[in-house]
């Protein structure tokens, strides 16, 4: 009995460090976030016009390819990736309305945070 019980523990223990593990390489990937946005699910969230649609969608691949130019640099990634991030927001701020404009800003914030992004430098 004493046997399966230190069995269990090992196992227990090596079940933890091995997720640990896995949870410290999915930060790191994180960190390479390629900007990818679901422009149908944040079309329905923020009760999108169809012109906004439009013009959104456009944003929405231009900070893409932004984001992307930012992952590949080896030189200044995090200014690169601040602008990137700024510069949307500036489109963003001109496209929409005050209330969708503060509901985008809430969820590019939230979105940035679970991602390990840090802009406020």
């Amino acid at each position: 009995m004493r046997k399966l019980g230190f069995t269990l523990v090992a196992a227990l223990a090596f079940s933890v460090s091995a997720f640990a593990n896995n949870a410290n390489d999915t930060i790191n990937v994180a960190g390479k976030w390629d900007g990818t946005i679901n422009k149908a699910k944040l079309t329905k969230y923020l009760q999108l016009s169809s012109q906004q649609n439009e013009q959104v969608a456009s944003i929405c691949d231009y900070f893409q390819e932004q984001m992307n130019v930012a992952n590949s640099s080896k030189k200044n990634s995090d200014q690169k990736v601040r602008n990137a991030v700024y510069g949307n927001l500036k489109l963003m701020k001109n496209t929409l309305t005050e209330k969708q404009y503060s509901d985008y800003l809430r969820l590019m914030a939230l979105t940035l945070r679970n991602k390990g992004i840090d802009i406020q430098k």
